[in-house]
């Protein structure tokens, strides 16, 4: 017998005596203030300023709630609470029931005694972050750095979102509250923690041994049951009290195996485990994955293998969706890792600088075969390695591996994000900080192990693995590389074929929203790239001016705002394209690229490739290209100047290609065509062709371009993909205006757009201010003679003539 105490609570401050507002559990205070009409919103202009001295405030939620004699015949009740954020006390009648000070763990107390029949009172009281973390500050015998991008002190003393405090795209919002729903759990019976299985892949079977972690208050009797697999199992055992573990085992015959997104379908069986009067239910994946770390030609590989077969990772980096977590809605998350998949996405890298999530977005990546590259949160600093400090983190790790384990998403376990790193970047002896962090280091990797054997503990992201101290950030021989020398050191896009990562966890490049998402933000007079609103909403050290900087080495200087917002997301996209498409190629030698980032918790000038209305960004088209899977690409090598056709396939299965490689001149007319038709082995990468320079002398580099088109066909389906290579930056051709053409047909709920040009358009980009949707492709090239048709999914009821009218198009040689 469950109860649900989500609903409208009251929420107080003894700073702000005469206010008390309605709020909203699961929900934050920043929330409940902007509902109420107490703050403005923090998102907009320079509003954030503005909501900063709440930080420093008390917070009370508290609320009336009835108890009946059922619920107290029960033996036990108890207080269920999760993602309650940070210090915080909670009373029922005025009585304390426990203090805590980690958001990232539970609490479970049992409370019936406390209860009376009738109405009962309960509250949580949230202590101010930044005074608790000052207060803990003063006890350490030493101060711990902090990545400086955090702008709130001591934010790697406490157990909460780091990035709540800032970061280099984050604004700084201090939330408190409780995320996960409120539940009042009363049995006769010992409380069901978890649930979770271990598989053992034999031929053409798997043994699943299901777990059920049981919490008792006394030794008892009890029947547990699990369901599975069509089957039904009963154990009767004699449980002591305190935590125990019973389990019982099922053989899954010719089983259904789960596959990542674009390798097959990510199958899952449901496990419902039962006691009396209480169930628990969990979708499992049935899948061997393994990390291969092995040495090899080039240094020491990293990679994912999963079910025998070898996969790419094609991803990108994920932070909290919302810096206001009322907004961490089902919906959200669907539509954002739906995004990912429609992207040609298979993994995911929950960042350390965030949280663990809700159930609901692992339930997501299960679904749709999203794989997680899962970091522990922590992030760019140093951390205590006390004792205390130690113990707090080990109440979340005993919490979150057991809760997450037996989702066939999570890949593997990662101890940090830069961590390793960072105890080289604030001065002092580094090996202090190195002995500092392998004690917390090690103790966590440890409890991961124990908690979770069947899963690989990776010290760090990024590290050579484990027991290596390599430098992540230019050493591409081994492990995991996080490479942002493009951006942090204005490098050209070209020093992106410097680098043979083994797998490059994070790299980027940033860009400014749509003008959309911009005005939602941005009054009218501030729209200028300069001015201090966007300034404000650009949170890395580098700035506005390094965007627009850089579009000298690429473009001719754009004359409007909504140009250079245009250009900006081109050129994002080319970076990123440029970086992908190489690395690709290395394969097998690079086996993953998880680009910086998919997701953005406000609207900011940043790396994104979701905005954070939900707007796809160009470079989000352009991923759904650069990670299909099967492409084609060119590009100029570095060392011998040559320029090298390679087609590149993860699909599972022998695939006959067709390659046309036009050469185009700049009114769109083809002027030569070469053809290729190779067999590619199923997953293989090949170099299809090697030119050289004077293999193309006919052929003016600033006067011409070239289209690859490619076809094939396989027994896992057909598959088509078009790419453009210029041996010229863009500012170093002629452009032609074109008259480009539009035809929209409704077709059920969504619309055919029919695209024609009188010459090379490049870099077509539909948008549709006001009416929110996805199109088939965007950003795309279009050449007199083949019309291109692209499809609108839209979210909301419009007719084709309101779409001709709101939509507008961009490209790249407009004059506009």
């Amino acid at each position: 017998m469950k109860f649900d105490l989500s609903g409208q609570w009251n929420l107080s401050s003894p700073e702000m005596p005469d206010m008390i507002i309605p709020a909203q559990l699961p929900g934050d205070n920043y929330s409940a203030l902007f509902n109420a009409g107490i703050i403005p919103d923090p998102y907009y202009g320079k509003n954030e300023e503005i909501v900063q001295k709440y930080r420093k405030y008390k917070w009370s939620f508290k609320r009336d709630f009835e108890v009946s004699a059922e619920m107290l015949a029960k033996k036990y009740i108890y207080l269920e609470v999760s993602m309650a954020d940070t210090f915080i006390d909670c009373r029922i009648n005025g009585k304390k029931v426990f203090s805590g000070k980690n958001a990232f763990t539970a609490y479970r107390p049992e409370i019936r005694k406390l209860l009376k029949e009738g109405t009962n009172n309960i509250e949580f009281i949230f202590y101010p972050v930044e005074a608790e973390a000052e207060k803990y500050a003063e006890t350490l015998p030493v101060r711990y750095p902090m990545i400086h991008v955090c702008r709130v002190p001591n934010m790697n003393l406490v157990r909460k979102a780091h990035c709540h405090g800032g970061w280099d795209w984050n604004i700084i919002l201090m939330v408190s509250g409780i995320y996960e729903p409120v539940i009042l759990n009363c049995t006769d019976y010992a409380r069901i923690e978890t649930i979770y299985a271990v598989q053992k892949h034999e031929k053409n079977a798997v043994k699943v041994t299901a777990f059920a972690d049981i919490y008792a208050e006394k030794n008892e009797k009890i029947t547990v049951t699990f369901k599975f697999n069509g089957e039904i199992r009963e154990v009767k055992e004699v449980i002591e009290a305190g935590k125990n573990t019973v389990k019982t085992e099922f053989t899954v015959k010719n089983p259904r195996l789960w596959w990542p997104a674009g390798y097959g379908t990510p199958e899952l069986y449901d496990l419902t485990v039962s006691t009396p009067d209480t169930s628990f239910s969990r979708n499992i994946g049935l899948r061997e994955i393994e990390i291969i770390n092995e040495k090899d030609e080039f240094g020491t590989s990293f990679g994912f293998r999963v079910n025998g077969t070898d996969i790419f990772a094609k991803g990108a980096n994920w932070v909290p969706c919302d810096a206001m977590p009322s907004r961490h809605t089902p919906e959200r998350y669907e539509s954002l890792i739906d995004s990912a998949v429609k992207a040609n996405m298979n993994m995911l890298r929950v960042w350390g600088g965030g949280q663990y999530e809700k159930d609901i977005f692992y339930d997501i990546c299960d679904k749709k075969g999203i794989l997680l590259y899962h970091d522990l949160m922590f992030s760019c600093s140093l951390y205590p390695s006390t004792d205390d400090f130690i113990e707090n983190v080990m109440d979340e790790i005993e919490y979150q591996i057991p809760r997450l384990k037996s989702h066939p998403s999570i890949a593997m376990w990662c101890g940090d994000n830069e961590g390793l790193g960072a105890t080289g970047w604030y001065g002092g002896n580094r090996t202090q900080w190195l002995i500092n962090y392998d004690r917390l280091n090690t103790a966590i990797g440890k409890a991961v192990k124990r908690l979770d054997p069947e899963r690989v503990f990776w010290p760090s992201s990024p590290c050579g693995g484990p027991g290596s101290l390599n430098d992540g950030w230019h050493d591409d021989s081994c492990g995991d590389m996080h490479y942002w020398s493009v951006w942090q050191d204005c490098e050209p896009f070209s020093s992106y074929y410097n680098i043979k990562p083994r797998f490059c966890s994070e790299f980027g490049y940033a860009s400014f929203p749509s003008m959309e998402n911009i005005k939602n933000f941005c009054p009218e007079n501030q729209l200028n790239a300069f001015s201090p609103v966007m300034d404000f909403h650009q949170r890395n050290f580098r700035g506005n001016s390094a965007i627009i900087g850089m579009f000298g080495s690429h473009f001719r200087m754009p004359e409007s705002f909504e140009k250079v917002v245009y250009l900006s997301q081109l050129q994002q996209s080319i970076a990123i394209k440029t970086a992908v498409e190489y690395w690709r190629s290395l394969k097998p030698r690079c086996m993953g690229t998880l680009f910086w980032q998919l997701n953005e918790p406000w609207p900011v000038v940043g790396w994104s490739s979701l905005e954070y209305y939900g707007n796809w960004k160009q470079l989000m088209y352009h991923t759904k290209r650069f990670y299909a899977p099967l492409i084609s690409v060119m590009y100029q090598d570095p060392e011998d100047k040559t320029y090298k056709l390679f087609c590149i396939s993860d699909v599972d299965a022998k695939a006959k290609v067709s390659i046309e490689l036009d050469v185009v001149d700049m009114t769109g007319k083809i002027i030569d065509t070469i053809k290729f038709k190779p067999v590619l082995a199923p997953g293989e990468c090949r170099c299809i062709k090697t030119f050289k320079e004077k293999d193309f002398s006919a052929y003016p580099d600033t006067e011409t371009f070239f289209v690859i088109r490619t076809n094939a066909e396989s027994a896992k389906g057909n598959f088509a993909h078009e790419n453009v290579f210029c041996r010229q930056p863009y500012k170093a051709f002629e452009l032609p205006e074109c008259d480009i053409k539009t035809k929209i047909k409704e077709i059920d709920n969504s619309f055919e757009i029919t695209l024609s040009s009188d010459k090379a358009a490049f870099y077509v980009t539909l948008e549709t201010p006001g009416v929110k949707g996805i199109f088939s492709d965007n950003s795309f090239m279009l050449l007199p003679g083949r019309e291109k048709i692209v499809s609108f999914t839209v979210e909301q009821k419009i007719t084709a003539a309101e779409l001709e009218k709101i939509m507008t198009i961009e490209y790249l040689n407009s004059k506009k």
